[in-house]
């Protein structure tokens, strides 16, 4: 028995790492018995991360670990070396782009810790942190190939991938059946297949990769169902091949804890684009983020919030998930009990008059409640969340305070 990983074979405008895995899954020796595929998104943030920083990793069952090596010595070789370099030009300026840097571990007894796994959900981590294999080969994808490994599936999803015929690499447009995606949208293991809002798919990328479809789903069976209506389907393109893997999508597992703080002062961008400051710094809410935009856009100096989220940078928090603990009362001068009409002040410590019948009162104040917008935690919509991010509705808890475990 051993681990195997693979990571960072492919570029903006072509290749993918799970295409790379299945051809090698593929023409595995006959000695050799595959246990349980997996796929593990890392940080979001990574330096050299390309499309959708995945990584891939099997368990294997070999009789021969000799021979099993020799394979793989040819088969990074002839098919995963070639693709170091590839680099492709990213719409986003504010990105810089790494050429792909493919790396292969294989770990033949024992997984690596699964403190390695965590780090790299949720940091930055570089070649000097990882954990050492019994083989390898390659370079930077060598880190995201062994936090595959050392992941522990504690929450997992389910994903059914299919790849595109060779002679469609390269192209946008992909056939996949509306009506069977209808069908696998409603069954009630499936999530995230389409955009309710919007009524359109959400299994099939959108740029020129070799990735025809994923459906994901919260059971394995529900996966293999799910991708296996989508293939039989008449007007779905042909494929290579389709493959279930088990992955930390969905699970939040790039989250650490919830953070509290009071609002100093909210900033309205363009687009909506909300910057709440804070006594801990500054917390982002995006214009995608939907609901958590809105909530944010509402919020007043003195409002207490608790927020989860990642920090690419220190003082920043781009929040995913965000709630009012308290909230600030509006302050009204208080109504002349004659007139109703709302007192003025004469000045400080002089206390307030009615505009009207001119009725004088002691300096005074009345608090107005705010209600918020949502009365618990809110969440970007489906096609603005992370791969990683847990939707709200799957916590067991009827108690909103307690989500994820809040410390």
């Amino acid at each position: 028995m051993g681990w195997l990983g693979l990571d960072d074979t492919d570029s903006l405008m072509e290749g993918c790492t799970t295409y790379s895995f299945h051809l090698l899954l593929e023409s595995l020796p006959t000695s050799v018995t595959v246990v349980s595929p997996r796929l593990v998104r890392l940080w979001p943030f990574a330096q050299h991360r390309t499309r959708g920083n995945a990584a891939v990793a099997v368990e294997l069952l070999v009789e021969d670990e000799v021979e099993f090596i020799q394979y793989l010595e040819g088969f990074w070789n002839d098919h995963l070396l070639p693709t170091k370099g590839k680099i492709s030009p990213s719409q986003h300026d504010d990105r810089e782009q790494y050429p792909a840097d493919p790396g292969m571990v294989w770990f033949s007894s024992q997984q690596p810790a699964e403190e390695f796994y965590t780090l790299a959900v949720q940091s930055e981590v570089d070649l000097t942190q990882v954990p050492t294999a019994d083989r390898s080969w390659g370079g930077q994808g060598r880190i995201g190939a062994t936090a595959a490994i050392a992941w522990r599936q504690k929450r997992c999803t389910w994903e059914a991938i299919a790849w595109r015929e060779i002679n469609r690499h390269g192209q946008l447009e992909r056939a996949v059946c509306e009506q069977a995606l209808t069908l696998v949208d409603s069954m009630p293991s499936t999530f995230l297949s389409r955009d309710p809002r919007k009524g359109t798919g959400l299994v099939a990328p959108r740029g020129p990769c070799p990735v025809l479809f994923g459906v994901r789903a919260r059971d394995s069976t529900s996966a293999l169902e799910a991708g296996s209506k989508l293939l039989a389907a008449e007007s779905t393109e042909s494929t290579v091949g389709m493959r279930v893997f088990v992955t930390n999508q969905a699970t939040d597992d790039h989250l650490s804890h919830s953070q509290k703080a009071t609002v100093a002062h909210v900033e309205i961008l363009s687009r909506g684009n909300c910057v709440i400051t804070t006594e801990s710094g500054k917390w982002l809410a995006f214009a995608e983020s939907g609901s958590v935009k809105k909530l944010a856009q509402w919020l007043q100096p003195g409002d207490v919030i608790e927020g989860y989220g990642l920090s690419p940078e220190f003082g920043v928090l781009h929040l995913e998930k965000l709630r009012v603990v308290s909230a600030h009362p509006t302050q009204h001068r208080p109504m002349c009990g004659e007139c109703s009409v709302r007192m003025k002040s004469m000045g400080k410590g002089q206390g307030c008059r009615c505009p009207k019948c001119k009725q004088r009162t002691d300096d005074a104040w009345d608090s107005v409640a705010r209600i918020p917008p949502a009365e618990s935690w809110v969440q970007p919509p489906v096609d603005a969340r992370r791969h990683l991010a847990r939707p709200l509705e799957w916590e067991d808890s009827t108690d909103s305070s307690s989500f994820m475990g809040n410390q």
